[in-house]
């Protein structure tokens, strides 16, 4: 059992090594021939022009922008909505809500984009008097709401993993419940709360077909509300029909796309041994 375990370990390290591979083969020779400079730092996109251009930063920043709003709308809601699930529902509400955050996982993406596209980007369009509401705006919402279930999964594990010997402590000291919760159970699962914030930024970082359907999927430089183009989506509205060079920026945008999560991963699990040491 001992020997199979390690083969399972080694097969999932082999996964990871092909896949680094095969973007690095796949995507160098485009950023190479493109130019680092004007590949990464270029603000325009015309890859079916007479006189191509592959400039991606658009794409990062709007990338990032993206991302970096669902967090900050999803991280506090999910992790408050897991506190609420470990530590404070009472367990006939917590079998109620539980369920519902465990369906909104299985929902497929595609009707995240749908319910978007129909519901969600009328209503800003209306709300804002835009001409089309398919905006960076409605992107940010829709992954929030999309990387809820990823982290107040894992964050009420976590909470529920947390000795009873601490929080009885605390409370036994003086403190009040909400102040043992937020000062003794978070700190000591923040281990299992980071890894939550890591599943949602791969989650929302990721996602393409419900971005494509509501973002608008135009190549440009990112505003609030102005249709835009994310990394996910630029590999995935382009593919079918991309060839030669402009099918080999492609695989160098998910090869930066790639980077960007390691970084993230690497960035977030540094931070964590820095905090136990």
């Amino acid at each position: 059992m001992g020997a199979m375990f390690f083969a399972c370990g080694i097969i999932a390290i082999a996964f990871v090594l092909f896949i680094s591979l095969y973007l690095i083969v796949s995507g160098l020779p485009a950023i190479w021939e493109i130019g680092i400079v004007d590949f990464l730092f270029g603000t325009k996109w015309a890859s079916t022009a007479a006189e191509p251009k592959f400039g991606i930063l658009p794409f990062i920043l709007t990338s990032i922008y993206g991302t970096c709003g669902a967090i900050l709308i999803g991280v506090p809601i999910g992790f408050m909505t897991s506190v609420y699930l470990a530590k404070i529902a009472s367990p006939k509400m917590a079998s109620i809500v539980r369920p519902a955050v465990d369906l909104l996982a299985g929902i497929p993406s595609v009707v995240y984009g749908l319910i978007g596209m129909m519901v969600l980007v009328p209503a800003v369009r209306e709300a804002f008097n835009l001409p089309d509401g398919a905006s960076l705006f409605c992107a940010i919402i829709v992954l929030a709401i999309m990387i809820l279930p990823s982290i107040i999964s894992v964050s009420e594990t976590a909470l529920k993993a947390v000795p009873h010997e601490y929080e009885e402590a605390s409370l036994a000291l003086g403190a009040t419940q909400i102040e043992t919760i937020f000062k003794v159970s978070a700190p000591a699962a923040s281990s299992g709360i980071a890894a939550a914030v890591v599943l949602g930024i791969g989650r929302a970082i990721g996602e393409a077909m419900a971005i494509m359907m509501v973002a608008g999927n135009v190549a440009n430089m990112p505003s609030l509300f102005s249709s835009v183009r994310f990394l996910t989506t630029a590999v995935a509205s382009e593919m079918a029909y991309a060839s030669g060079l402009q099918r080999q920026a492609l695989y160098s945008i998910a090869l930066v796309l790639f980077v960007f999560i390691m970084i993230i991963n690497v960035a977030l699990n540094t931070l964590l041994k820095k905090k136990e040491d």
